[in-house]
């Protein structure tokens, strides 16, 4: 299997298909290139690698994502740890790491962002 192969299955198995799907579906010739590196680096290399579990990938992305303010794709990853094995209370942990390390501010939103999320997620499986 190539790096394009492999990262499309573990992309999969982290975002679920439906949020694959919609994802390819939108691609261009404008973004192909970016794509193709994302998948093939991202999720076919870092995400692929068995140095830590996909669960601690999943809390130090989203730890990073909020320390750095990068907020969009906090719902995508919280979705992806209830796939990756991270409950509620890890990623709270992860946050309120991010609240002394990062700042208030930063956690609070990506808290708030959580708590949307989960409620979304229990609304779609009510």
């Amino acid at each position: 299997m190539n790096r394009m192969e492999k990262g499309m299955q573990v992309r999969r198995q982290v975002l679920g298909d439906v949020h694959v799907d919609r994802a390819e579906a939108a691609k261009t010739a404008f973004d192909l290139p970016f794509q193709t590196l994302i998948t093939e680096t991202a999720w076919g290399n870092v995400w692929a690698s068995d140095a830590i579990s996909r669960r601690e990938r999943s809390m130090l992305t989203l730890a990073l994502l909020a320390a750095t303010g990068n907020f969009e794709e906090i719902p995508m990853h919280i979705r992806a740890c209830a796939r990756t094995g991270a409950s509620q209370s890890d990623v709270m942990e992860a946050f309120q790491h991010v609240a002394i390390y990062a700042g208030v501010p930063k956690a609070n939103h990506a808290i708030k962002l959580a708590k949307q999320t989960y409620a979304e997620m229990e609304a779609d499986n009510g």
